[in-house]
């Protein structure tokens, strides 16, 4: 049977306390969620300045992903034995001077480089951030504390991404970096102030570490995320082929529809975490089959343009849903080395990413139509609710054992 991880010999905090630290944990998402995404809509303009084409471009993109996938795993496991609010203020560390150097970047090796730099840090801060957030909070509201850590990160769809974009393109491309820079500088600041020292846990080491990755409900986990979580990028990597070619909107009214995506993925995120406080398995199940449901009507609503808007903001809101719930997940199947565990959802999920994107590219170039990839989604998410009811048979049949 699945227990939770024992807390750790810490005060926990409760009120406007709380409330402090886990907002100071969230201001080092919103940096992240606005340089990870902000770069797509100012790509043209940083392909021109370093005279670079499109394959080149894409391979900046990429190099982020890499960044996450690698160095959740490895940054979590070795900040293992450290403090923990010395693990998050450093990662946000590099996470600042890793942007200040895209500032700085004069040519394209140098600037991927800089965007790898960038996403080393991403999975392991939110990894540490939640592992803090869970410390921190009353048990009973654990997974409301992990989804407001993970709600910078929405909020940054919505805010970030927009106004940096803007920035970006009134002051140039690369104010961009600058504008993050300073946030991450501004994250270390709140951090120290608010965030109080966790101590590290008893028996905390990189081997404890690493034995998490022989326990098979770490990867049943990730696989719900990864294939789960597959269809949400599905729709979202050709959200604007969808929209004006299908529903027929003008190209000038996509900023509205991302916005209605990031308000989607704020609201998912806050019932996650709620749902989360419930019951974590049963909200994984839940979340899964009304992904499927909002992914299979999505290309009949998608052909009217009010009820496109009304499915976009379905789309987002259901997959930000399973983000607490999972990370919760990962949290209680890991018991004595959570670090890991927690930071490797986040390469999950860019592995998700690369993985919707792929599909749904496949199909559209099949002559599926660009409404098939939602059609693919919906068969991840049937998959994902698959696995997650293999896990949690496994659950119960280990709790039968040990009666």
């Amino acid at each position: 049977m699945t227990t939770s991880a024992p807390p750790l010999p810490t005060q926990r905090l409760y009120g406007r306390r709380l409330t402090l630290a886990i907002a100071a944990l969230a201001a080092g998402g919103f940096a992240i969620g606005t340089t990870e995404f902000t770069i797509m809509g100012l790509l043209e303009e940083m392909r021109a300045d370093l005279g670079i084409d499109y394959a080149q471009g894409g391979h900046v993109i990429s190099a982020y992903a890499l960044g996450v996938v690698i160095g959740a795993p490895v940054l979590a496991t070795i900040g293992a034995k450290k403090p923990q609010r010395a693990v998050a203020i450093a990662l946000m560390l590099v996470i600042a001077l890793a942007n200040l150097s895209s500032f700085f970047a004069a040519g394209f090796g140098w600037m991927l480089a800089s965007r790898f730099l960038s996403g080393l840090p991403h999975g392991a801060y939110f990894g540490v951030a939640a592992v803090i957030a869970a410390t921190l909070a009353d048990p009973a509201r654990r997974g409301r504390a992990i989804a407001m850590v993970m709600l910078g990160l929405s909020i940054a769809n919505v805010v970030g991404v927009p106004f940096a974009t803007w920035l970006g393109q009134q002051f140039g491309w690369r104010s961009m970096f600058l504008l993050v820079g300073l946030i991450g500088a501004a994250t270390v600041v709140l951090i120290r102030a608010f965030v109080p020292d966790v101590p590290v846990r008893p028996g905390a080491s990189i081997r404890a570490e690493l034995s998490v990755l022989r326990r098979p409900q770490l990867w049943l986990t990730l696989l719900i995320g990864i294939v789960g979580f597959g269809g949400f990028f599905a729709v979202y990597s050709f959200i604007s082929p969808i929209m004006t070619e299908v529903a027929g909107l003008d190209v000038s009214l996509l900023p509205l529809v991302v916005a209605l995506y990031g308000v989607g993925m704020v609201v998912g995120n806050i019932l996650g975490g709620r749902l989360a406080d419930r019951s974590v398995m049963g909200s994984i199940y839940g979340v899964m089959a009304t992904i499927t449901v909002v992914l299979l009507v999505f290309p009949l609503a998608a052909t009217t343009p009010w009820s496109a808007y009304l499915f976009v903001f379905l789309v987002g809101a259901s997959g930000s849903t399973l983000i607490p719930p999972l990370q919760a997940r990962l949290l209680d199947v890991s018991p004595g080395a959570p670090s890991l565990a927690s930071s490797m959802n986040h390469s999950a999920l860019n592995v998700a990413n690369a993985l919707g994107a792929a599909l749904g590219g496949a199909v559209i170039t099949a002559g599926w139509g660009f409404t098939s990839p939602a059609l693919v989604g919906a068969g991840l998410a049937v998959l994902g609710l698959g696995i997650a009811l293999v896990s949690g048979r496994l659950d119960s049949s280990a709790a039968q054992r040990e009666r």
